[in-house]
């Protein structure tokens, strides 16, 4: 007998059987449905719409003036509107008034901001050390304060700051050498802004403190254990671990307040009973006199255009630093 008869022959695995190709739908077998790319737009068109016809018509409307000499005379149609190319700006620009406002207006702002921040996460980091009864209530009142409408918050702050009947120079008077009774907060441009500043700051916090405090709650524990294990102190925790963690928010955070801090009007408005004197004036307030109170339509409109440009402006730096952020995880 040879070696190859008593080879016992190798087992070859069976074969799977390849799976039945599906049925074809039937008259009771639902046909699965694709979604085409077309879909979403489809879904996203009334907003779109709405967006358009809310933001889109007013900024072209205000491109529009801003090239035009439009007073009140074209406003009641006695004469048509004439187109005066780039003289608004240049006349906007070579007012010295205007750079005063500017200066002011980004100095507010930054006050504002830097302020708010701030505030924001020291009561943020607070909030994560109390029990939680004192987190309700302080929760409770940031809320209620952020849902207030600024013009019943202005006429409060008003009503604080008042020569005659404001409550804070009677409560300060009582302090040993200080006497504020009849003091006027708004006789001159810096104290009457430091009050409007301490309004917006007021109506800013609670929506920073709200959104640090959710973002606080995404920092892992144990990266904070680890740290203090490796010698870091409360600082050191917060500036290596919290800190970086915490950025994409605090990013989006000082963004929308530098937009909405430029932006500032009915605090200034309603403050100056309706008529901000000259140390007062943001640009958003000069625009609406250069345009309902002076009636020059086509200047109110540049300087509004030049505000736009330069909330561009921020909102360029936010997406590039968004960009860097997403790059780096």
């Amino acid at each position: 007998m040879s070696a190859a008869d008593t080879t016992t022959p190798a087992k070859v695995p069976p074969t799977r059987p390849s799976p039945p190709p599906p049925a074809p739908p039937g008259p009771g077998r639902p046909r699965a449905k694709r979604t085409s790319a077309g879909t979403p737009w489809l879904l996203l068109a009334p907003c779109l719409l709405i967006l358009l016809l809310v933001m889109g018509y007013p900024l072209v409307r205000l491109v529009t003036l801003s090239f035009q000499k439009f007073g009140q005379s074209q406003l009641w149609g006695f004469q048509p509107a004439e187109n005066v190319g780039l003289d608004n700006f240049t006349g906007v620009l070579d007012d010295g008034e205007f750079w005063q406002v500017v200066v002011r207006t980004i100095v507010f702002a930054a006050g504002c901001v830097i302020l708010t921040m701030v505030l924001g996460m020291l009561i943020a980091l607070l909030l994560q050390r109390v029990s939680g009864w004192v987190k309700t209530l302080v929760n409770i009142a940031l809320v209620a304060s952020w849902g207030m409408p600024v013009i019943v918050a202005t006429t409060v702050f008003k009503w604080l700051f008042d020569s005659d009947y404001g409550i804070l120079n009677a409560v300060l008077s009582k302090l040993p050498g200080v006497d504020l009774i009849g003091h006027n907060w708004f006789a001159g441009g810096p104290q009457g802004l430091a009050v409007i500043m301490l309004l917006v700051i007021w109506g800013a916090v609670p929506f920073v403190v709200i959104t640090l405090s959710a973002g606080l709650t995404q920092v892992p524990a144990e990266l904070e254990e680890a740290a203090r294990l490796d010698g870091a102190g409360s600082w050191g925790v917060f500036r290596y671990v919290t800190l970086p963690i915490l950025k994409p928010i605090i990013v989006m955070l000082t963004t929308l307040s530098v937009i909405w801090d430029m932006g500032v009007f009915p605090q200034v408005f309603v403050m100056r009973n309706g008529h901000p004197e000259p140390e007062f004036q943001l640009l958003t307030t000069y625009s609406y006199d250069r345009a309902f109170v002076v009636n020059d339509y086509g200047q109110g409109s540049a300087i509004a255009l030049i505000t736009v440009l330069l909330l561009l402006g921020v909102v360029a730096v936010y997406m590039r630093q968004m960009l860097k952020i997403g790059e780096v995880e």
